[in-house]
């Protein structure tokens, strides 16, 4: 078998040195890059427009096209993840946390740096362990069922105690409340409507790109528009020097055991169907968290190994989702679903037919992912000066396009009207949780993994009874779930010295805050849907009912806490071996608002004027279009703001990135852009835009 592995890698490896090859897998890992830096694309998109040109290719070739596509988006997410604070796909949110901050200190170049080379190693770490594992892997997958899947979830829900940072109670809370939010739509067990507002939208439940858009995207564009500067004041220098690359790549290999850690997790994490790349990024930053020395103290304000644990991961995921996809036809992931469609075309059968008679092609795959990774983190390498000079540039050159392309990443969600509302009302709710220091992570964790929590836990119960929970992998990953979520109560009871002194540090005088009031929103939309809940059949109500509970209980612990113990021991979770004081001065594991020092009155009334500006693009675009709206929306916030900018800025960055959205996304994309009140697209502008 060796000697056959072998061959074949050899053989896959010669067929891909053929110049076509070559320039086929060169255009998907360029289209892999672009679509990666547009936020909200994603992969997805770009792999299924390019399957029917792939119809008179042989495999080696189009597994290079669309691999060498799928392979890189991940690399080119870290860009407005780390420049903007916007994740470039679902799979690069956890980069921000401390990309941004890094950016903010003048740090952009050495942050894009240690980005792109733990994302080829985590790429072709992913690809080796394919290539290594596949063929031992087949046995071991086979054994996992619904039960392992279930616990699999479980775990990751657990990770919102560490991701919830000095606020587990708040965390755990949004957490419940993102596992109620993925629950929205048809109950998949009795054709229950839950929660959708009479709305057919929300049949299908909310897509997760406006969620994740609304959630770190916004609050951070909206802060920078609060702010009115650029992302690195003053930094030019330090953002755009050289040997900000060089230590960033020097600092992939000085946590190298970190880089092979995650994307170990993030490979084994991607090979394990229906966990999704959402998360992967997410596990690994939080596994970080608890492993690295001192990361408690740092992590979320900058620190490096922050973004080497989420793009090593989140890179790794690919090679990890070609196991299942290969030698079962289950797909790891929505873009491994495309490239099913692809075996078909050129006749391969997913199975045992892959890791014999067409072994060959299978490590053609593997050598598409490892030298796509290669070449996609070169071309980063090569522009990413340039990359990091958009740090320094003012808000209003930066805001109009980015939140425009967001606009457009958002409706990709279901390409509906309700994409764009689900940005907006997430977009409030971010900035609002990150100005009172609730953390987000939790939340979004819960939109991703509540859904794979319900659909495993009723499959189980129905194939085995209850014997599924006295299956090994379960207890041993329910062991390891619980001591998750109990251990920031744990070292919350030794901070405090006890359980009996820390009951004990309360007062009878309450202490209102008008923070608080966020709490009152909180119970009051929990209140509506336990109240909805409670009317529905038994199958589509107990889930949803327990979790309700549990945030209740969350929130109110936690509010009781604000309210009645004393300040000196008001702590919301304790950190081993650290003061209360200590613990005090960390806020949680998310962005910190860069707006402190602005009055809140300023502050209120700019993010105001923020959300009115992309509810004025709403209303523009229901009237004339998407495409009419973008150089009007360009042109009117580039001069109306504060800072006014020159005609001779304006009137180039509106027609640009109005001839860009229309060929990319109007012409190639051919996205369906909703109705208007006009009907269709402004005719003058309709007339004159093909004629150019």
């Amino acid at each position: 078998m060796e000697v056959t592995m072998l061959d074949a890698a050899a053989k896959a490896f010669v067929m891909l040195m053929d110049p076509f090859r070559l320039a086929l897998l060169a255009l998907g890992t360029v289209m892999g890059l672009v679509l990666g830096i547009l936020p909200g694309i994603g992969g997805l998109a770009g792999t299924a427009l390019l399957l029917p040109f792939t119809f008179n290719m042989d495999p080696y070739a189009a597994m290079a096209l669309l691999l060498g596509l799928g392979a890189t988006t991940a690399t080119g997410d870290p860009i407005p993840a780390i420049l903007f604070g916007v994740p470039g796909g679902a799979g690069s949110a956890a980069t921000v946390l401390d990309g941004l901050p890094l950016a903010k200190r003048g740090e952009a170049s050495r942050a894009l740096s240690a980005a792109y080379m733990s994302s080829m190693m985590g790429g072709i770490f992913g690809a080796a362990l394919m290539a290594v594992l596949l063929p031992i892997l087949r046995p071991m997958m086979l054994y996992i069922g619904s039960p392992e899947l279930l616990a699999f979830a479980v775990l990751g829900i657990s990770m919102v105690a560490v991701l919830s940072g000095s606020a587990p109670l708040r965390g755990l809370s949004a957490g419940c409340i993102g596992l109620m939010v993925s629950m929205v739509g048809s109950d998949p067990q009795t054709g229950t409507l839950r929660w959708t507002l009479d709305s057919l939208y929300l049949w299908e439940g909310a897509p997760l790109v406006p969620i994740v858009l609304g959630l770190f995207a916004l609050p951070e564009l909206c802060d920078l528009a609060i702010s009115r500067t650029s992302i690195a004041p003053g930094s030019k220098q330090l953002s755009t020097s050289t040997a900000g690359m060089i230590q960033g790549a020097r600092d992939c290999f000085t946590h190298w055991w970190l880089v092979v850690r995650c994307s170990w997790l993030g490979a084994a994490l991607g090979a394990v169907p229906g966990i999704g790349g959402a998360i992967v990024d997410w596990l690994a930053y939080g596994h970080a968290l608890k492993t690295e020395k001192g990361a408690a103290s740092t992590f979320g304000r900058g620190d490096i190994r922050g973004v080497i644990a989420s793009e090593s991961s989140n890179n790794a995921k690919e090679g990890g989702a070609l196991i299942p996809t290969v030698a079962f036809g289950v797909p790891g992931s929505a873009g491994m679903a495309i490239l099913l469609g692809a075996f078909l075309i050129h006749g391969l059968v997913p199975g045992p037919d892959m890791l014999t008679k067409n072994l060959s092609v299978t490590y053609a795959m593997v050598w598409s992912v490892a030298l796509a990774n290669v070449l996609g983190a070169g071309l980063c390498y090569l522009f990413s000066s340039q990359f990091a000079r958009l740090a320094t540039l003012r808000y209003t050159l930066i805001l109009p396009a980015t939140l425009s392309i967001i606009y457009i990443g958002a409706f990709q969600g279901s390409r509906n009207w309700g994409d764009l509302y689900t940005l907006l009302a997430f977009g409030v709710l971010g900035w609002t949780m990150k100005m009172l220091k609730w953390p987000r992570p939790p939340l979004l964790l819960g939109c991703v993994l509540g859904e794979i929590v319900e659909r495993y836990l009723f499959i189980s119960i129905q194939r085995y009874g209850v014997d599924w929970f006295a299956r090994p992998l379960v207890i041993v990953i329910f062991v390891f779930a619980l001591l998750g979520l109990l251990r920031p109560f744990l070292q919350d009871v030794k901070i405090h010295g006890g359980m009996k002194k820390m009951l004990t540090d309360f007062h009878m005088t309450p202490n209102f805050k008008k923070e608080q009031l966020f709490y009152v929103f909180l119970f009051a939309v929990l209140g509506y849907m336990m109240a909805e809940a409670s009317t529905w059949n038994f199958s589509a109500k107990v889930v949803p009912m327990i979790v309700g509970s549990v945030a209740a209980f969350c929130m109110t612990v936690s509010l009781f806490n604000q309210l009645f113990r004393r300040p000196e021991a008001q702590v919301d979770v304790g950190m081993a071996g650290e003061t209360v004081h200590e613990i005090e001065q960390k806020i949680h594991m998310d962005l910190e608002s860069g707006t402190e020092d602005i009055p809140m009155p300023v502050v209120l009334r700019r993010a105001a004027v923020f959300f009115g500006w992309l509810v004025a693009f709403m209303a523009s675009m229901a009237t004339i279009g998407l495409i009419p709206t973008v150089p009007i929306f360009v042109i009117a916030f580039m001069r109306l703001e504060e800072t006014k900018e020159r005609w001779s800025l304006v009137i180039p960055q509106a027609v640009i990135l109005t001839i860009f959205v229309y060929v990319l996304f109007d012409q190639l994309l051919t996205i369906p852009w909703p109705p208007t009140l006009l009907g269709g697209w402004f005719p003058a502008l309709k007339a004159f835009i093909p004629s150019v």
